[in-house]
């Protein structure tokens, strides 16, 4: 057993935990899976298949680890990439044909779902504000100014003879609208994309465009009853074991279904967002399990998420519908408590006491009303550094760090 079967199956015991091992930048290399199958750990994994007719790959990994991933991948294999097909046009999985085309041996056929070129436009139209996101949740504010468009494209699902290799493609709108999930029937191997990343479903994401948990779900429904003994997943290591396969997609599955339906049933209702992000909670019972921990997206922001697919942007509070400028208002409750200093010394007793969230919004009015103060500046820096330690999820963690590092 490699090490990247040791560490899927330590994580699924338990022995080791994703808050400690990120699933999202493990990479720990190649291992063959099955013969002529290899499974390529990275930051955004691949999935390499050799045939009679060439080498395919099933995602091609980042922008940024383009040529490691091909020098991975050419360790294991030297013959020609004839196939590329694209989980989903993110670039941590779109982004590396570039080298294996540069080798001389002819054009890859890229495949993806029709949707992808569109994202691809639309990066080309956002490349600045991706920068910002990348730099705050990653630290890397670095964002690819070149894409590789799919040659070949298809709507709900494509059947595809790679040689001997039987693969079905199929759509699905999850974390993304461009989204496939590839079924190898004769292996009984399922390629599950960012569908499946070993966290929480990453289907609230509060910098990107629109996610489908309720798409998501069903999907999830979907490939779990396929029986599949093999999945290899966008992020994380495999799973292995019909057992283990269809839980880890049922109860992710159950997971998304429980906060569509509690907060559709909060909307219908006519609550307010704020009312909704308070009540909805997700099982404890599934954020237990390793695979559903919220290390990189949470419930809570997929609750927001829902809410803005199904209500739009405003959160039921009038005043928020055509607000007044956040700096009048943070200078009007300054004036009414007796000055910008009375809110950053509230703030900071409020954070020694642990209320981390109160502490956050008084610390931003003090901030607003005398963004020139260095006391309030100090005890912002403080305030979110301490925020930051104290989530679990990656995406609150970085938001909250790049606010205490902002000068």
């Amino acid at each position: 057993m490699g090490r990247i079967r040791e560490l899927a199956d330590a994580l699924w015991s338990g022995t080791e935990s994703t808050e400690g091992l990120q699933p999202v930048s493990l990479m720990l290399g190649l291992e063959e899976m099955q013969p002529g199958l290899a499974f390529v750990s990275s930051f955004g994994n691949l999935i390499a298949l050799r045939s009679s007719e060439g080498l395919a790959l099933i995602d091609t990994g980042g922008f940024f680890l383009a040529g490691q991933n091909h020098a991975t991948v050419r360790e294991w294999s030297d013959a020609a990439l004839s196939t590329a097909i694209y989980t989903h046009g993110h670039v941590d999985h779109a982004f590396g044909v570039p080298p294996f085309e540069a080798e001389g041996r002819g054009r890859v056929e890229v495949i993806a779902h029709e949707a992808v070129s569109d994202r691809f436009d639309r990066y080309q139209l956002t490349a600045g504000y991706n920068r910002v996101i990348n730099g705050r949740q990653f630290g890397v504010a670095a964002w690819p100014s070149e894409y590789r468009y799919p040659d070949r494209t298809y709507r709900d699902r494509l059947d595809l003879r790679l040689g001997s290799e039987q693969l079905e493609l199929h759509h699905a709108r999850g974390e993304t609208d461009d989204h496939t999930w590839v079924w190898l029937p004769e292996r009984k191997v399922l390629c599950t994309g960012d569908l499946f990343i070993w966290a929480s479903p990453n289907c609230g994401n509060p910098q990107k465009v629109q996610r489908f948990p309720r798409e998501w779900a069903a999907a999830l429904r979907q490939m779990a009853a396929l029986g599949a003994g093999l999945l290899l997943p966008g992020h994380g290591p495999p799973i292995e074991g019909k057992d283990r396969v269809e839980q880890a997609l049922s109860e992710t599955a159950e997971l998304l279904e429980f906060l569509v339906d509690a907060t559709l049933q909060r909307m219908n209702a006519g609550q307010r967002l704020s009312a909704i992000v308070a009540e909805v909670k997700a099982p404890a019972h599934l954020l237990a399990r390793p695979y559903l921990r919220p290390v990189y997206d949470e419930p809570e922001f997929i609750v927001r998420n829902l809410w803005r697919l199904y209500g739009g942007w405003w959160d039921g509070n009038p005043a928020d519908l055509k607000p007044a400028p956040a700096a009048a208002v943070a200078r009007e409750i300054a004036a009414l408590v007796g000055g910008a200093h009375a809110l950053v010394a509230r703030a900071e007793a409020l954070a020694d006491a642990g209320e981390l969230a109160l502490a956050a919004h008084l610390i931003e009015l003090a901030f607003s009303a005398a963004p020139g103060d260095p006391e309030a500046r100090r005890v912002r820096s403080r305030i979110y550094a301490a925020r930051s330690e104290a989530e679990a999820s990656l995406m609150a963690k970085n938001i909250f760090r790049a606010a205490a590092d902002e000068r």
